[in-house]
């Protein structure tokens, strides 16, 4: 399997319609996805001494971790209009190999730093609602 380039592994947001239509959030330069997942123990005495875990049991997310140059683009906007109102919304995470996961996330962290002649940045975390598909 060959390496994938980082540049194409992209964060896009929903614009609300039915279907959803996806607009990548501008300016990013690096993004990073976490696939969390906790586990329920059912170790009994007849374990023999080893750890039993349930299959398809406990609770999986995703977080997204992604920080770039605010460009003022209509997604960077909206995704901070969510971030203030504290809602949630569609995000599709695309990755190079084309595969593409879509789900509800909500901005949990947005900040925004800069210097005197500098640009300005931003770092935001998202945290899934939801079941996360691959489309």
């Amino acid at each position: 399997m060959p390496a994938q380039n980082g540049a194409a592994f992209l964060l896009k947001l929903g614009d609300g319609g039915n279907p959803a239509a996806y607009e990548t959030v501008a300016g990013l330069r690096t993004t990073q996805m976490t696939i969390n997942g906790d586990t329920v123990v059912v170790t009994h005495k007849e374990s023999g001494g080893w750890r039993d875990l349930l299959s398809g049991a406990g609770t999986r997310s995703i977080s997204v971790s992604a920080s770039g140059i605010f460009l003022g683009s209509s997604a960077e906007n909206a995704m901070r209009a969510h971030a203030l109102a504290g809602t949630l919304d569609e995000y599709e995470l695309s990755f190079e190999d084309g595969e593409k996961l879509r789900g509800r996330f909500l901005v949990q962290r947005l900040d925004y730093s800069g210097d005197f002649n500098g640009e300005r940045t931003y770092t935001l975390q998202l945290e899934s609602s939801g079941a996360v598909i691959p489309v």
